[in-house]
């Protein structure tokens, strides 16, 4: 299940089927003692907050501790290398994202692991869009007035990303890619710096991920144009997405997965995948992810794997066409 398909309806037949699958998966493997869930990135992120909330009922359902560890560094490769040299016996599990997972070996020449070799695919956790904001000085009241402008001023406009490589970096650069338009890219030092930025006027654009421009949206300090996700966001239900105004191609979607090390038996896997499901289906659960700005999605194993294919083929044409590098 590509994760750029996914719908509400997929997550409401995973809600139903977990339970069984949980059922007939589940006795194979039974942990006798804790588990670690590394997030490769700071406490207080999106994808430490899914992790914590994760790692709570995935305890109730275990039977055992899971702790969540934030081991961080070269944008993430440090926890996922972490994970890649652990023990494969379910002990040790990651939460990996669409950077650490796929983008980042299109950008790091010498990480010293492959993910699609080097983990073991557990189950997708969650997908969040990201949304095309604009300063208010931007006269463009729509995605149209925005692209009219952009093609009557080429590179006229600079956009604010998180740093080179980053998600908020390949999204706009994947948007001029489809919609054959020109904007001056200005990195930063994390995406925080970059949204400041962009409500100052100093950067003009941003395509950040919906949680982080929510309130900023909500304040009326900047202008939302457009969605990149499937289909319209429940948070901002009155905003098109890129589909909707002809640039499906640029539709993009941020997700976190669950991946343990290679070589774990096939029934730890099972086991681990079919509880994650389980938990995902719970309606609290769904609810404190979609507070968080997240979508719960659940995937098997296998689908897992076929999205981390897909997207790596992506987001590494991004990266050679826009000639993306990392300092």
């Amino acid at each position: 299940m590509s994760a750029d398909r996914i719908t509400r309806r997929s997550i409401l037949a995973a809600a139903l089927a977990a339970p069984a699958v949980a059922h007939a998966q589940g006795a194979g493997w039974t942990p006798t003692r804790p588990l670690r869930f590394v997030v490769p990135f700071p406490p207080g992120g999106a994808t430490d907050v899914v992790a914590r909330v994760l790692a709570d009922r995935m305890q109730a359902a275990l039977g055992q501790p899971v702790t969540v560890e934030n081991r961080t560094g070269a944008g993430g490769n440090v926890g996922v290398e972490n994970v890649v040299r652990s023990a494969p016996d379910g002990y040790s599990i990651l939460m990996g994202t669409t950077g650490t997972l796929t983008i980042n070996p299109h950008l790091y020449t010498s990480m010293g692991f492959n993910p699609a070799t080097d983990l073991t695919p557990i189950g997708m956790a969650f997908a969040t869009d990201h949304v095309l904001i604009v300063n208010p000085s931007v006269p463009a009241q729509t995605l149209q007035e925005f692209l009219a402008l952009l093609r009557e001023r080429p590179g006229a406009l600079s956009y604010g990303s998180g740093g080179n490589g980053s998600s908020t970096h390949l999204v706009p650069e994947l948007f001029k890619m489809v919609a054959g338009v020109q904007m001056q890219h200005v990195p930063y030092r994390g995406s925080a710096p970059a949204l400041n930025d962009t409500v100052a006027g100093n950067v003009q654009v941003m395509l950040d991920q919906l949680p982080s421009a929510l309130a900023q949206v909500q304040g009326g300090r900047v202008r939302a144009l457009a969605v990149t996700g499937p289909k319209r966001s429940s948070l901002l239900p009155n905003l098109p997405t890129f589909a909707e105004a002809g640039l499906a191609d640029a539709q993009a979607t941020s997700w976190g997965a669950v991946m343990g090390p290679a070589g774990m038996p096939a029934n730890v896997t099972d086991r681990l995948s079919a509880v994650l499901r389980q938990v995902l289906a719970e309606p609290a659960v769904q609810q404190r992810l979609a507070a968080a700005g997240a979508d719960a999605v659940s995937s098997t194993p296998a689908e897992l794997a076929t999205t981390m294919r897909d997207e790596t083929a992506k987001w590494g044409r991004v990266v050679r066409e826009a000639r993306i590098t990392v300092n």
